[in-house]
């Protein structure tokens, strides 16, 4: 339903320029719906008008619209309970999704709730899933007890279908009725271990954690159990392994067991598991540059991968751990060498600036070279990122400071949004104060901004700089080059300067 929010748009905005395209639900509003609503009374049913009136009930729930009580039950809700005798699925499934977003009244949710917990014995296992998803939504903690001992058998029921519905059902339950759900821990558990379905045991596990999230011996318990079985589904490997890594972050005894399972998780056949494993050793808190190894060594094998998404995900993770383990990560810069002309411009700008905290000295000037060649392409989000690694690098390497410098001064005289620019300013800043042959260059260039020209630090001849392009710059330019000439006089260095 959130994919409807925010499709309300002007009427001109509805058709497609040249394409001819009509927006599907152009015109709808709701007191036609209430009025068309009267087909649900119909001895006969035509299930396509139906179906096409309860999609665009759907769509005005989805923008935000309001029904009263009395349009809610009266036109909509006791007319549309008459389609409960219908047998086309795709009616069903609508009129399911539709009851569970009107939220009916506790007196209505009485009605209908015998009739859906009929479709929760049926013998057809979709009738049966969409029931249990609606009855956890609408019934209340009271009315719940009714309809307990259903949910139980449906969890370990043999359908995926139904044993997902119920155990998805139980996370939506555990925010209004908790102390229900913890009885079903017996069922849950079978669900875990069950690996005849993939996402039952993904749902189950997930289920389970919310119950035992808050005792931390439970969770423990959990994590130990479940890490010395191999769990068929990914998704739920997956979750183990971050449920792995809370726990190893309570600082136990038994954490070397459980880094040598995420270990072992790196030789999984699934790509998804082998990546959520490596990214987890990278982010322990005290890892080791010995336990980093086998981690780099796996995201290294993805950065030659055809999958963009996996080049994507190996050269982010191995960004975050060249901050603290640089000289870990250099056996890479080869490849990451090679991404520097992907396509991706998000994968080039990760490589490059991973290169940046890795790379040697010699390899500086290059480096320049190569951003300055798609700088313009990408998004300020990533330039941020490469203007912090250019700081980095300045201060690792101090005799590359006039080649840094000359190109924050380029890159800020392009177009960028104001973290960009605020990101090259306190970069400058920060050069100016540590390095103290990086002044003259970052104070005397034309395209510093006012906050770098009036650091203390900064010879007064830049006065003449900045008074010169108040002289003969736009208005805007001149005020701020003014306000910068200004500044001088407040600093006391200067104070009283001609």
């Amino acid at each position: 339903m959130s994919g409807f929010n925010g499709e309300k748009k002007d009427d001109d905005d509805d058709e497609i320029a040249g394409g001819g395209f009509v927006h599907p639900f152009k015109g709808v509003d709701k007191a036609h719906v209430i009025q068309e609503a009267r087909i649900f009374n119909d001895p006969n049913v035509e299930a396509h008008k139906c179906t096409a009136l309860m999609t665009k009930l759907l769509y005005l729930l989805g923008k935000g619209e309001n029904f009263t009580s009395k349009e809610s039950t009266e036109s909509i809700f006791f007319p549309m309970t008459k389609l409960f005798q219908s047998k086309d699925e795709k009616l069903r499934r609508l009129m399911y999704l539709v009851i569970k977003e009107l939220k009916p009244d506790s007196d209505c949710v009485i009605i209908v709730t015998s009739t859906l917990t009929k479709d929760m014995n049926a013998s057809n296992d979709l009738f049966r899933a969409n029931a249990i998803r609606v009855l956890c939504t609408i019934t209340d903690t009271a009315m719940l007890a009714n309809i307990e001992r259903y949910l139980k058998q449906a969890i370990v029921d043999k359908q995926p279908l139904v044993a997902s519905a119920a155990l998805v059902a139980g996370m939506k339950l555990m925010k209004t009725s908790p102390e229900v759900v913890r009885r079903w821990v017996n069922e849950i558990n079978q669900a875990a271990t069950d690996k005849s379905a993939q996402m039952v045991q993904y749902h189950a596990l997930s289920l389970l954690y919310a119950i035992k999230k808050n005792d931390k011996l439970a969770v423990s318990k959990l994590v130990a159990q479940l890490s010395k079985s191999q769990l068929k589904s990914p998704l739920a490997q997956c979750l183990l392994i971050r449920y792995t890594v809370l726990v190893m972050a309570e600082g136990t005894q038994t954490e070397r067991a459980y880094y040598e399972f995420l270990e072992s998780c790196l030789r999984h056949r699934s790509e998804m598991v082998i990546f959520e494993a490596a990214r987890a050793i990278c982010q322990l808190p005290n890892v080791s540059q010995r336990e980093l190894t086998p981690a780099i060594t796996v995201l290294q094998l993805f950065l030659s991968s055809p999958k963009p998404t996996l080049r994507f995900a190996a050269v982010r993770a191995l960004n975050r751990v060249a901050m603290a383990f640089p000289l870990t990560v250099t056996s890479c810069n080869l490849d990451l060498e090679n991404m520097i002309s992907d396509t991706n411009r998000s994968i080039a700008t990760l490589a490059i600036t991973t290169l940046l905290k890795t790379g040697s000295e010699s390899s500086v000037d290059r480096l320049m070279k190569q951003i300055s060649s798609f700088m313009s392409e990408i998004a300020d989000e990533f330039k941020v990122m490469v203007v912090d690694a250019i700081r980095s690098l300045c201060l690792k390497y101090p005799q590359k400071h006039r080649t840094l410098i000359n190109f924050l001064s380029n890159v800020l005289r392009e177009e960028g949004g104001f973290e960009f620019k605020k990101a090259i300013t306190d970069t400058m800043l920060v050069l100016i104060n540590e390095i103290p042959d990086a002044v003259e260059p970052a104070c005397s260039t034309s395209a510093s901004s006012s906050r770098t020209a009036s650091s203390p630090t900064c010879p007064p001849r830049s006065c003449t700089c900045w008074d010169g392009r108040a002289r003969r710059r736009s208005s805007q330019g001149a005020t701020s080059a003014t306000s910068t000439t200004a500044s001088f006089s407040k600093t006391p260095r200067y104070a009283g300067r001609p």
